[in-house]
């Protein structure tokens, strides 16, 4: 396809977990705290069920009572299924499972109870991301304390998945070049025929499950897995739209929030095409500090200044959108790979080298380089297989939580908002409403500011380069929040977790102790 399909671009966790996502910084800040939170652990053995005393409709209530039945799955971690009601509105129509991996407290005498971790996405496994990635999902000293469990929301990988296309249909769904001109009317028929075949797919495959993987769903599955895991607060550490989710379920059930940490905030009253804006401003501002940072070295494939830099990658894409280059494995390389492309390695400020590499690639005019991070992004591997269900997913996830328009005149105008405020991105970043208005479920979401009043002090981590959940969402997120504490880092990329030692240090901190800054201490390392 010419085109990221319109909430893809929105897939802001996958490089969490990449070779890409390595950053760590060595010095740290220095701060004040007070004690606001007395957190939620307890004493409790791995497999006890729901705490006693809690107030859950009767219809609910085998799903809040049932035990986890935790089993041995290497390397010093644990997995279960948990079950949960497929339509949370009427818990008679069956069932969906969740899938669990937990790393038992290294330190049982110290232990705090669980910590719930959910890497973003949508459609990102927090199963994956705990196993897999354990140090980078959360610190030794949060290992030591806490049963930290990953868990794959409703929709995602090893739970209850979406399914829609075959790696082949994948494969034409996301490099197919379109025929015609990028808005042509043949252009647009091609992308319209293209995420209908795709919504028809997941409609025809995954049926009741379609309608049911919404973001508040996957919240009321939260609480399910605190009870089930015995726990009558939540310690929980959202990244990206974890803290989507993580919001929400604050709102839901502020009585029943512990110790929240939201990094790389996205902000609830935000409609789809703000987020589709303020991501395309967001990697356009990345790609020219990439571009001004580039310019000071020695081996930078662009010359003369930042704007004539920018000025030749619009070039490149509108190059290769005309004549696409063939890749060594006969696939070809087009303005919407190319542009994914590019935006991958922005995730991470330490991988702007790989990114001028790709760029030299490209200008001489090979495709491989590109195609590697293209594929990085979309979970594609050598083999020509997918790691995931990512795609479906994320689709699924997000043409629930937002609305699309179909009209013409209001499409037009956001297409040229996006060409003003992000020249050399927003030209590739349009007509992104296309793929949801023709997926077989509406949204039933109105995009609304998250309170959450009552619950306990909830860290809000925003990076002020962040070109995926810009800077500004993190503030709008923490001043909603009734208890919301802004923490800053000063800085490039996606999250700042792993990093800044300073933001680490303070997220530490607060699950350990509960101690929550007074005021936000603008972290710079």
């Amino acid at each position: 396809m010419t085109d990221i399909s319109p909430p893809r671009r929105r897939r802001i966790a996958a490089v969490l977990v990449s070779a890409l996502a390595v950053a760590v910084l060595v010095s740290g800040c220095s701060t004040w705290f007070v004690d606001q939170s007395s957190g939620g652990g307890t004493d409790r053995p791995v497999a006890q069920s729901t705490p006693t005393g809690e107030d859950v409709d009767p219809a609910l209530r085998p799903f809040y009572d049932q035990a986890l039945d935790w089993k041995d799955c290497d390397g010093g971690f644990q997995c279960a299924d948990a079950k949960a009601p497929l339509d949370w509105k009427d818990p008679s129509k069956g069932d969906v499972t969740l899938a669990l991996v937990m790393h038992p407290a290294s330190d049982a005498s110290k232990r705090l109870g669980s910590l719930l971790v959910n890497p973003g996405g949508p459609g990102a496994s927090g199963y994956d991301f705990v196993k897999d990635s354990l140090s980078f999902a959360v610190s030794d000293k949060l290992q030591a304390q806490y049963d930290v469990v990953g868990f794959d929301p409703r929709g995602v990988g090893r739970s209850s998945a979406i399914s829609c296309l075959t790696d082949s249909e994948r494969d034409s769904y996301l490099y197919d070049i379109l025929p015609g001109e990028r808005g042509s009317q043949q252009w647009l028929d091609a992308y319209t025929a293209s995420s209908t075949d795709f919504a028809n797919k997941c409609d025809e495959k995954s049926g009741q499950l379609l309608p049911q993987v919404d973001t508040v769903s996957a919240a009321r599955d939260l609480d399910l897995l605190r009870a089930t895991l015995g726990d009558s607060k939540l310690n929980y550490f959202g990244y990206s739209y974890g803290t989507f989710l993580g919001s929400t379920y604050a709102d839901l059930y502020p009585q029943n929030v512990g110790r929240v940490v939201l990094d790389g905030a996205l902000d609830p009253t935000s409609t789809n095409f703000d987020v589709s804006m303020g991501q395309a401003v967001g990697f356009e501002n990345a790609l020219r500090a990439y571009m001004t940072d580039c310019l000071t070295g020695s081996s930078c494939p662009f010359t003369g200044t930042t704007d004539d830099g920018m000025a030749k990658i619009g070039q490149l894409i509108d190059q290769v959108d005309k004549s696409p280059i063939r890749a060594s494995d006969g696939r070809e390389l087009g303005s919407s790979s190319l542009l994914t492309a590019i935006i991958y390695p922005l995730y991470d400020s330490t991988a702007w080298s790989y990114l001028s590499n790709m760029f030299s690639d490209v200008m001489s005019g090979k495709a491989d380089y590109a195609m590697q991070f293209a594929d990085g992004y979309n979970g594609r591997k050598a083999d020509g297989t997918y790691s995931d269900n990512s795609t479906e997913a994320f689709m699924a996830i997000n043409c629930l939580d937002y609305s699309y328009t179909t009209d013409p005149t209001v499409e037009a105008k956001q297409n040229a908002d996006l060409v003003a405020a992000a020249p050399t991105i927003g030209p590739w970043w349009s007509y992104g409403d296309i793929s949801c208005s023709v997926w077989p479920d509406k949204t039933t979401r109105t995009p609304h500011a998250v309170t959450a009043e009552g619950a306990a002090p909830i860290i809000v981590v925003g990076t002020t380069g962040d070109p995926a959940t810009p800077y500004t969402w993190a503030e709008n997120l923490a001043a909603q929040l009734s208890s919301g504490q802004l923490v800053t880092y000063v800085g490039e990329g996606h999250t700042a977790y792993g990093t800044s030692t300073c933001v680490k240090g303070i997220v530490d901190e607060y699950f350990l102790t509960g101690a929550v800054p007074p005021t936000d201490p603008r972290c710079t390392s």
